[in-house]
C-alpha cells in the first residue's frame, strides 16, 4: 500500500476523509431538516433526511472498509 505524507496509506486517508465529511454533513443536515420543517417545507425536509441517510450509509461503508484494511494489512 502506498504511503502518503501522513505516514498512513493513501487509501486509509481517503476513507477517513470521506467518513469524516459524511458524518459532519449528517450532523449539519439535522439543522437543515428542522429549518425546512419550521418553514413548512415538508418535501425539502424529506429531501434533507434522505441526504442525511445516504451520508450515514456512506460513513458506515467507510468504517467497514477501514476495519477490513486493518485486519488485512495491519493498518492502524
Amino acid at each position: 500500500m502506498a504511503t502518503g505524507e501522513t505516514g498512513f496509506g493513501d487509501v486509509v486517508y481517503d476513507l477517513v476523509s470521506v467518513q469524516y465529511h459524511a458524518l459532519k454533513g449528517g450532523h449539519d443536515y439535522g439543522q437543515y431538516v428542522r429549518d425546512a420543517r419550521n418553514g413548512g417545507y415538508e418535501e425539502i425536509a424529506s429531501f434533507f433526511e434522505k441526504v442525511m441517510e445516504e451520508d450515514s450509509q456512506r460513513a458506515e461503508k467507510c468504517h467497514k472498509f477501514l476495519a477490513e484494511l486493518q485486519s488485512k494489512e495491519g493498518v492502524g
